[in-house]
């Protein structure tokens, strides 16, 4: 389920009103005990709902591997990946290798050449192709930026460490045709994640977000999907991940193998490096 921003405020009020001793909301027709008791009952519940919240990301991260999970420094993942467009694939897929690390540096290889490289670094985007290096489509470099706010890691090992953190327990839900709990995470600038938690297993399902179009104002939802997990050097890692735009599919990626904490070198992510691949 998600939370608009609006949507969360009148939702916060409506309980808040709620949560109000009954002199507030109605004659009282209680012994005086009586609705202390049950006002001092009502007051905690909000707290009880950020308690939930809280102790399934806990369970969630342990799941995930706990420490070593927070820990990691960088990965290595080998795969194929497929693009969608409104749905409907856009091609056979390419096999790609993907070097990241924490926190904002990012390098993908794409083609059985690697010969088309793109690099990641802060707020740099850099394209290395055939005809040499230069910088990414502005529009694709702030998709991949926006993606990169609300990445799971980011959320996680970012958002829940920052003052002015909300978590809310929306209860149960299906999430990728699988029981779910849901919990939504909002940060101090009343942006919001929505994650769908294996009841199970206790492994993240889906996670959703949205924004608005700055071009037109309309409202876009993505999601990821995280399947097939497999537990590598003490971290649990999905070997499929379905990206959802809107209710489509944008993009797949199956990962054959995967490694963490190789400490890759920064000079893998500037462009430079990327001439040098091509070359070799």
């Amino acid at each position: 389920m998600r939370i608009e921003p609006k949507i969360l405020l009148v939702g916060i009020l409506a309980a808040t009103q709620a949560f109000l001793p009954c002199s507030a909301q109605n004659p009282p027709t209680a012994s005086p005990a009586s609705a202390a008791q049950t006002a001092a009952a009502n007051t905690t519940a909000p707290d009880d709902n950020a308690r939930k919240a809280k102790a399934l990301l806990d369970q969630m991260i342990q799941a995930l591997g706990g420490e070593a999970y927070l820990g990691l420094q960088d990965l290595k993942q080998e795969g194929r990946t497929y693009s969608f467009f409104h749905g409907q694939p856009t091609g056979a897929g390419a096999p790609f290798w993907r070097f990241w690390k924490w926190p904002d540096k990012e390098r993908l290889e794409l083609t059985k050449q690697r010969d088309w490289v793109i690099i990641h670094n802060g707020d740099q985007g850099y394209e290395v192709t055939f005809r040499g290096v230069g910088p990414e489509d502005p529009k694709t470099f702030a998709d991949y930026q926006r993606r990169r706010k609300f990445a799971l890691e980011w959320v996680l090992r970012g958002w829940l460490r920052q003052p002015g953190i909300a978590l809310f327990y929306e209860g149960p839900a299906i999430a990728a045709q699988k029981q779910a709990e849901q919990v939504t995470i909002l940060n101090a600038k009343n942006e919001g994640v929505t994650i769908d938690i294996d009841g199970v297993t206790h492994l993240p399902i889906k996670k959703t977000f949205s924004w608005r179009d700055p071009a037109d104002g309309q409202r876009n939802e993505e999601s990821e999907i995280y399947e097939n997990f497999k537990t590598v050097q003490g971290i649990s890692t999905p070997l499929s991940i379905t990206r959802m735009m809107n209710g489509d599919i944008s993009n797949q990626r199956f990962i054959s193998s995967v490694s963490y904490n190789q400490s890759l070198p920064d000079s893998m992510f500037q462009p430079s490096s990327g001439e040098k691949a091509k070359k070799k």
